[in-house]
């Protein structure tokens, strides 16, 4: 009888013990499940934060870049229009062409600290142009060949700083790669080579009217 009470003793024992181990495991097994449930919750957080924090800087480049193409095609159709209203002998507001030139400038100074080195180029060299221009309309009524010079503000706002203009916006697109052109880089720096001698020439024209302007005083 002693051994059977023995017997009984240690079955119970180990009855208990299975049921107490048993117990823990599930414990130890569930706390393991429940920490890399919390990890891999975590980690998708992560991810998801850090996908709208791309996709919120890659709407503000698109703002940036839209606003930088559509204040300088402003800027250069207001001047444009401009010299076509002198021509036509129409009187013009100096505060709309005014008002452009200041948009722009704006943008630009926002744009020179966001902008990659490439569209930076491109933005920079446009810059010079579009100022160019506006010297051009404001030197205009004071030229002493009026037809001469009206052909040659034309031919400008039309051919070389239109090409600058519409060089900025492939760039801008490129550069968010809504364009893809293979080929692009030599566009690119044909235009720009292009405009920026166009500049050159019309600003050693500019200067040499108002050296003989101030001359003939």
């Amino acid at each position: 009888m002693d051994e059977l009470g023995d017997l009984v003793d240690v079955t119970t024992l180990a009855v208990a013990l299975i049921s107490v181990g048993g117990t823990l495991g599930g414990t130890l097994g569930g706390a393991v499940l429940s920490q890399r449930a919390s990890r891999e919750q975590n980690k998708r957080a992560d991810r998801e934060r850090e996908q709208e924090r791309h996709e919120q800087a890659l709407q503000a480049k698109r703002d940036l870049y839209a606003d930088v193409n559509t204040t300088a095609r402003a800027y250069r159709v207001a001047a444009r229009d401009a010299v076509r209203a002198v021509e036509r002998g129409e009187s013009i507001d100096p505060a709309v062409l005014d008002a452009a030139k200041a948009a722009w400038a704006d943008q630009y100074s926002q744009a020179q600290m966001a902008l990659p080195k490439n569209v930076l180029q491109v933005a920079s060299k446009l810059n010079r142009a579009l100022g160019v221009g506006y010297s051009v309309v404001k030197q205009l009524p004071s030229s002493p060949h009026l037809n001469e010079a009206y052909e040659r503000a034309k031919a400008w706002f039309s051919g070389p700083l239109s090409d600058g203009v519409y060089l900025l916006r492939v760039t801008l697109r490129h550069d968010l790669g809504v364009e893809v052109d293979p080929h692009f880089e030599q566009t690119r720096m044909r235009i720009l080579t292009t405009l920026d001698s166009a500049r050159k020439d019309l600003e050693r024209l500019l200067a040499a009217e108002r050296s003989r302007a101030a001359g003939s005083r």
